[in-house]
């Protein structure tokens, strides 16, 4: 096909969209449901209507091929379990019984019975469920969703694509099921795997399906000659079906590498590739394999993580590029738009101007189906939009907002020496074990405790003025007394004051942080029914004033027992935050430590001798590349240091992360130089505890014993028996007993039964240490 031809045929696509809907419709349903107050038809009604204003939405803008299959009740890799049947056997029963309330009961757990592990979704902040399987697992065919969702989009009158993860994606997100060796390997399962999909594909051909997407993100990363070649078995065997759609393999987060090659020799009919700044070299690596010939390339081309608007000109320039080089350019995202809020029209306190350089899901759908007419029938259709776009980014560089000299020069000031402590930490831990006169295995929380409803209507009541902040005020100080007391009477050792003004851990200091804009509708998807609101990093960035010593001091006024100082590090708040594109992320990663700095100091000066900076994100944030990795990981423990190291050694310096995949960190872990890291560890069994002890870290780690995503009560036999194990790990002087993460998402009844129950199995555990 011919150069003019092939623009011709260029058309507009999506991978996904966000599935709350607009005023998270899907949140309040499900856990309605949850509840007892919404029944199961009423829930599937709710998710068909938010599919059908989805794909309405998405072909009212011009969007020529909707996606089916992306929406969940929860997460889409679980649908992925359901639909090749990899139940784990303690969830079979509940599945059999009611399909529904057996799926949540996997992402949950049940009181009798765990869930599945979570954690992150590549480098993303979105979490899946993590496939447990084993060498007795047997995959079963079960399409019924992912057909149903396709009828549904055809009976509309649509072009549909349904997009699956793809199988080799699938086998690597997955671990070896409890009880099954460690070194079992989920990918020696593909042969059994494979006739599945291809019963699933076969379904998907007889409901109407023209062409199917398969993700296979994991491709992205350093792969294996034997995963390669695991790559090359499935899609030709794949391939090769004769009862198939067409077959598009879909990759994004960053560039393909050495499965480019695979893919592209592949029997399928079509690549989707991303081609944005971080995947910039799929371009060139493209060229290199001799393009596309005869097949279809998606191009993703609008940054699908981030929310600033796309350079539509350099756009068009890659697009011009890629049509030598395939069969057909259509244009895309870079991947689902799940990763970003629905509509950033809907933002009234953000300034007119400065709402032109945002870009949410819809606006990026405006921007894909712009440039794919714009390739297909020239500039000149798409001129008034070029000159807006140029408009725009022009606006954004020349504003004030984006640069403050007073930030850039204190940051270019910064030495080595400012990021180091004063004293090692041996030296601290014997000034600390003194002061704080803690005994063994000492008891914590993470930081938050349950965020009320009444809490929740004191902070809208006192945006609506209904309240006045004396009134506000005088419910916080009521909770944290609340807070307090209860940690005092339950036994815990270090108290923390619950957060109860804290709306989310990263917005709670955008909002008094210069640089950062707030949303009120940018909600994103984190895991479940779990939506935070990431606040908009645009600017350099500082603190005018304290942030938390208010009201840490004030809880440390109610009790004798020392209260932690609760503040989110650098890392995370760029992580959970949309970020500015137009510096290195380093550099705004100091500029966030040295606004922390001054509240650690600030902290310390007033009294507060145990001091929590978490860091959740920087396994999360990791590139994907292993060659990318050493210059990451070099400036984000270098701003964590910066953060912490002005203060004296006998005040403790705590860390936090949770949900992710840290053996691959430890070293990073430990040139944190923090005094104590508490780290999820319940679902995954205590793996963590054994991966710092095979480091030799040397510092103290609670490795949590109560997981806070499932509302199940451990007992107290539970948390005495993880603690057990993390002995095995890790000497009783360096263990602390913790949860996994913070309370904020559970309930009061079932957080007071939790930390009994933690505390009394510590007890237990003490005693049997005394006694040994």
């Amino acid at each position: 096909m011919t150069t003019k031809s092939a623009a011709a045929a260029a058309r507009a696509t999506v991978y996904g969209y966000p599935r709350q809907g607009k005023g998270r419709e899907l949140k309040k349903a499900i856990e309605g449901y949850w509840k007892g107050r919404v029944d199961a038809d009423a829930l599937r009604t709710t998710a068909t209507e938010l599919r059908r204003t989805n794909w309405q939405q998405l072909t009212g803008a011009g969007i020529h091929e909707v996606p089916t299959g992306d929406f969940s009740y929860y997460d889409h890799v679980l649908d992925t379990s359901v639909m090749v049947g990899a139940i784990p056997e303690r969830h079979r029963a509940a599945v059999e019984l009611d399909a529904l309330d057996g799926y949540f009961a996997m992402a949950r757990g049940t009181q009798d019975v765990a869930p599945l592990e979570m954690t992150k979704w590549f480098d993303t902040n979105y979490h899946y469920l993590v496939p447990e399987l084993g060498p007795d697992t047997v995959f079963t065919t079960n399409s019924a969703k992912q057909v149903a969702e396709l009828k549904e989009a055809l009976a509309l009158g649509l072009t549909a694509r349904p997009v699956l993860v793809g199988p080799v994606t699938y086998l690597l997100l997955a671990k070896p099921a409890p009880g099954v060796s460690a070194d079992f390997d989920p990918l020696t399962l593909l042969d059994r795997l494979l006739p599945v999909y291809a019963e699933v594909l076969a379904d998907l051909r007889a409901a109407g399906a023209e062409w199917v997407q398969l993700d296979e993100p994991a491709l992205v990363q350093d792969r294996t000659p034997a995963e390669l070649n695991a790559t090359t078995r499935t899609y030709r065997d794949l391939g090769a079906l004769t009862d198939r759609p067409k077959l598009l393999v879909a990759s994004y987060f960053d560039r393909l590498g050495d499965a480019l090659p695979v893919l592209a020799k592949a029997p399928v009919e079509g690549l989707a590739l991303d081609f944005t700044e971080s995947a910039a070299a799929n371009l060139d690596d493209l060229a290199a394999v001799g393009g596309l010939p005869g097949k279809r390339l998606i191009a993703g081309v609008v940054n699908g993580r981030n929310v600033w608007v796309n350079d539509l000109t350099k756009s068009l320039a890659t697009l011009g590029t890629l049509l030598g080089l395939a069969d057909r350019v259509d244009v895309a995202a870079s991947c689902s738009l799940l990763h970003v809020p629905l509509d950033a029209a809907a933002e009234r306190d953000i300034e007119p101007q400065i709402l032109r350089w945002l870009a949410f899901a819809r606006q990026k759908t405006a921007e894909i189906v712009t440039l794919a007419r714009g390739l297909a029938q020239g500039t000149d259709t798409i001129a008034a939009e070029l000159a807006a776009n140029r408009a725009d980014l022009a606006s954004r560089a020349g504003s004030a907002l984006t640069s403050d000299p007073a930030v850039r020069a204190r940051a270019a000031a910064v030495t080595d020496a400012d990021a180091r402590r004063s004293q090692p930490y041996d030296e601290r831990t014997a000034a600390q074990r003194a002061h704080l006169g803690l005994p063994p295995l000492p008891t914590t929380t993470i930081g938050s405790f349950p965020q009320t409803a009444e809490l929740r209507t004191a902070r809208a009541d006192l945006r609506a003025r209904r309240i006045d902040t004396a009134g506000y005020e005088e419910r916080i100080r009521a909770e944290i007394g609340e807070v307090i007391s209860f940690q005092e009477k339950t036994g815990l050792d270090v108290l923390v004051h619950g957060e109860p003004e804290r709306n989310d851990m990263v917005q709670y200091f955008a909002e008094q942080l210069t640089g950062y804009l707030a949303t009120r509708h940018g909600w994103v998807q984190s895991y479940g029914t779990r939506y935070v609101r990431p606040p908009i990093l645009a600017g350099d960035l500082s603190r005018p004033e304290p942030m938390t010593v208010r009201w840490t001091t004030y809880a440390q006024s109610l009790t004798s027992r020392p209260v932690k100082g609760m503040l989110t590090g650098p890392v995370t708040m760029l992580a959970w935050s949309f970020v500015r594109d137009d510096q290195p992320l380093g550099d705004t990663a100091r500029q966030v430590a040295l606004a922390l700095r001054d509240e650690v100091n600030d902290l310390e000066a007033a009294g507060t001798s145990v001091i929590q900076v978490d860091e959740p994100a920087l396994r999360e944030t990791l590139p994907l590349r292993a060659a990318d990795r050493e210059a990451y990981l070099a400036w984000a423990t270098e701003a964590f240091r910066l953060t912490t190291a002005g203060v004296r050694p006998e005040t403790q310096v705590h860390t936090h992360m949770c949900y992710a995949e840290f053996g691959d960190i430890v070293q990073a872990i430990d040139d944190l130089d923090a005094d104590v890291i508490s780290l999820e560890a319940a679902r995954s069994h205590m793996q963590v505890a054994r991966e710092l002890a095979e480091h030799g870290y040397p510092r103290e780690a609670g490795p949590g014993v109560y997981d806070i995503h499932s509302p199940r009560v451990p007992s107290t036999a539970e948390a005495a028996a993880l603690l057990r194990k993390g002995l095995e790990a890790i000497p009783a002087e360096r263990l602390w007993v913790n949860p996994d993460c913070g309370l904020k998402t559970r309930g009061w009844p079932e957080t007071r039964a939790s930390l009994e129950n933690l505390v009394a199995g510590a007890h237990t555990v003490r005693e049997e240490l005394a006694g040994s």
